[in-house]
């Protein structure tokens, strides 16, 4: 039961939360122990808060789950755990989660509070409204970026929050798509606001996010503050890495039909984890 527990928990949609990390590496504060503890805290306070957010999800969705080829093995609707300790669990990694949180820092609290809050509207309403799903969790991805500024107490640049933004709006959408080529006309039953959405419009939307987070990307990289901030113009030849990871990735969604979970995607393909291995690298030779 344990292990079905932590399966349910889905520790691989953590690597969400290494946005989280943006604050430590761009505050030039990496090489600083006490700030990478305090970061890496704050890393596991939010993976054990979505981990709740993952389990009372389930509940919810059990049945739909069932219809999926590839949700119906999850711990929850394959019946390796019951809801109740899928709720009982949900609880207490909640509870757990923000009182790490609140005393990493109040500002911390307060914004993981708001991100719990929000995903459990998600949840049970907000998933089910057209675009606005979409901006649900974009807004997620954002609050993993100021968190990761704010239990630092250091300022994280606007452009970086905008590409921040496309990025998720991104991935979110490829990931849409994925699901209504997989499901076909199955995609409503698994999850109702498919039906909203076709391929031509993801499609569409699926361009104009790719674009936006690049030239947001760019911008960052230009912008006046950060140039001042890392007394150098060389940050743009991050750009590269950047531009190569958004293209593999459109590859692998409309040529291989991945991208249904972004998480394992990354982790999958070599191609894609080398390219943000060497932009970590050589933002990290740059910045400091």
């Amino acid at each position: 039961m344990l292990k079905a527990l932590v399966v349910a928990m889905r520790p691989k949609q953590w690597t969400k939360n290494l946005v989280i990390f943006a604050g430590l590496i761009f505050s030039q504060n990496f090489f600083h122990l006490g700030h990478v503890q305090i970061s890496i805290l704050a890393f596991i306070a939010f993976c054990l808060n979505a981990s709740s957010i993952y389990l009372i999800n389930d509940i919810k969705d059990v049945e739909q789950d069932k219809l999926h080829p590839e949700k119906k093995n999850r711990p929850l609707p394959a019946g390796l755990i019951s809801p109740g300790q899928a709720s009982f669990t949900a609880v207490i990694l909640a509870i757990g989660s923000l009182a790490l949180a609140y005393w990493l820092g109040s500002n911390y609290g307060y914004l993981l509070t708001a991100y719990w809050v929000m995903m459990l509207f998600y949840t049970f309403k907000l998933k089910q409204l057209v675009i606005v799903d979409l901006l649900v969790i974009a807004a997620g991805f954002i609050i993993r970026a100021l968190s990761g500024a704010a239990v630092l107490d250091v300022v994280i640049s606007r452009w970086l929050l905008v590409c921040t933004i496309f990025l998720a709006l991104f991935l979110i959408l490829a990931k849409r798509r994925n699901e209504i080529v997989k499901m076909g006309d199955n995609a409503a039953g698994h999850r109702a606001i498919l039906a909203e959405y076709g391929e031509r419009f993801l499609d569409q939307m699926i361009a104009v996010a790719t674009a936006c987070t690049v030239m947001s990307y760019v911008l960052y990289t230009l912008d006046p503050e950060t140039v001042a901030k890392f007394q150098t113009t060389n940050l743009i030849f991050t750009a590269p890495f950047v531009i190569y990871g958004i293209f593999r990735y459109l590859y692998l969604v409309y040529q291989k039909k991945l991208g249904g979970r972004p998480e394992v995607t990354l982790l999958m393909d070599r191609s894609l984890l080398f390219s943000v291995f060497l932009w970590i690298i050589v933002s990290m030779i740059i910045v400091y």
